[in-house]
């Protein structure tokens, strides 16, 4: 299990979770953003989508290419956030919140566009707040819920769990007996698991 933030651990064990698939996702990537837009098209089956806290891109991403994958998909034009690479706890925290009301996809997508389509730093807990305004998730709800230990926890438990089943960054996808990692790698688990669909 990867060390967790805080003082406290937080043990996970592969029982705990249902087999998949699952598209997981941390706010400071975007690549994962890329794949964000095209996971419910992709998909064959329904995918759970997990906000992890992976600590963004390990290196700078290379934005020409994702800019260029933007726009042969028809994208809004790729803009750098300022400050990028960003801390994107607070979103992260955000979205695990947003994932316990039901809104995980909607605040993701409303997310990464605030981030990677309108070039907004998601650091800052209010360009967060707007992305979640635009899902109906209340400003006060979203600070009381970000700071409390259940939310933190679940998160933790996300991260480590993924990190278990050996996603190493994101944007990434558990079919329920591999990872398939990167925008790439979304095509080859949709493949993957259309070869199961009966």
């Amino acid at each position: 299990m990867p060390p967790t933030a805080g003082s406290s651990t937080v043990e996970v064990r592969l029982s705990e979770a249902a087999p998949g698939p699952a598209f997981y996702f941390d706010l400071g990537s975007p690549e994962a953003y890329l794949s964000a837009e095209r996971v419910l098209q992709v998909m064959p089956v329904a995918t759970e989508w997990i906000p992890v806290a992976l600590g963004g891109p390990a290196a700078d991403p290379d934005w020409d290419a994702l800019t260029a994958t933007a726009a042969a998909r028809g994208l809004q034009a790729l803009r750098r956030p300022a400050g990028f690479p960003f801390d994107a706890a607070f979103a992260n925290r955000t979205a695990t919140y947003a994932k316990q009301i039901g809104r995980a996809v909607a605040f993701a997508l409303a997310a990464f566009r605030q981030a990677y389509a309108g070039g907004h730093d998601l650091s800052v807990p209010d360009n967060v707040l707007i992305a979640a305004s635009a899902c109906e998730m209340h400003p006060a709800a979203i600070l009381r819920a970000v700071e409390t230990r259940s939310v933190g926890d679940a998160l933790l438990r996300a991260t480590a769990l993924a990190a278990e089943r050996g996603v190493r960054s994101t944007p990434a996808v558990w079919t329920g007996t591999s990872v398939h990692h990167g925008d790439a790698g979304l095509q080859d688990a949709a493949a993957a698991l259309a070869g199961r669909a009966p």
